[in-house]
This record gives structure tokens, sequence and C-alpha cells, in this order.
């Protein structure tokens, strides 16, 4: 029996924030024929402030992935928001994943895996993705991370 990703979501006791808004001129969500690009967006936690700072300096390793996992929340929201039913996913197709952090810092991965993690998680198989992970001088707002999603939806 196939558990949905919104059952997934209660299993892991995620509950969706209200769909942040852009912080500058562009949307949530484009689609494309059957694919959705979801704009890259930054580490909301739920009182509404940003994990911020530069990985290596100012955050460890588990801390950037766990901001990566609030980025992964954060686009399962605008998900649900846009289709309605979580289960229209047909796949997570591409992620790109950006580090804000030191000159020295070589593990983007391990931080970026926070995103690729909870996508598994919540939509099984179908959340498994190509990704990049790359480090980035500063990101808007000062984000500890920013990550962007390619996805690909049932008609």
């Amino acid at each position: 029996m196939n558990t949905s990703p919104e059952q997934k979501l209660k299993d892991l006791s995620i509950e969706l924030n209200e769909v942040s808004q852009p912080i500058a001129s562009y949307v949530n969500c484009v689609r494309t024929g059957n694919l959705l690009y979801l704009s890259g967006k930054g580490p909301l936690k739920k009182d509404k402030t940003y994990v911020t700072g530069k990985v290596g300096k100012d955050l460890t390793i588990d801390e950037g992935n766990d901001a990566a996992r609030l980025v992964a929340i954060d686009h399962i929201a605008v998900l649900k928001d846009e289709l309605g039913d979580l289960t229209r996913v047909k796949r997570i197709v591409k992620a790109f994943g950006m580090v804000n952090c030191t000159s020295d810092f070589v593990d983007q991965a391990k931080v970026i895996n926070g995103y690729s993690d909870l996508m598994f998680s919540v939509f099984g198989e179908k959340g498994r993705h190509a990704r990049s992970a790359v480090s980035m001088h500063a990101l808007p707002l000062n984000f500890a991370v920013e990550v962007e999603v390619i996805v690909e939806i049932e008609d």
C-alpha cells in the first residue's frame, strides 16, 4: 500500500507553513506543460525569520543541512498550493542547491542532502532527483542556503 505524501508529512510531524511570498520581482512557481519550475527559496523558520550566515563560519554542516530541509518544506508547501494534491507530483526532476559558505568549504553536498533527503522521505522514489550543490559567495538576505527545483506533474 502506497502512503500519500500528505500522510508521510504527518508521519514525519511536518506541518506545512503558509506559502511564503517572493522577496523580489518574481513568482513562486511557473508551469509549462507538465513541468513546474519553483523559484529559489531560503530557509524560512516557523517564526518567519530565515536561517542566515555562512556555513563553515557561522553554521555547522548539520545546521546547514537543517536549513536545506526547511527549504524543502517550503517548496512542498508551494507544490501543495499549486496542485492541491501532492499525489500529482510525478517526479522531482532537478534541484539546484546553493550554499552560502566560506571559500574553503567543500561539503556543499552534505548540506543540500537536507533538501534531497526530505524530498525522498516525502515522495519516495518520485523524490529522487538530479542535483547540483554549489557554493556561493553570498545569497539574498544572507540566506544560509537557497534551492530551486523542477518538478514533473500528472495532469
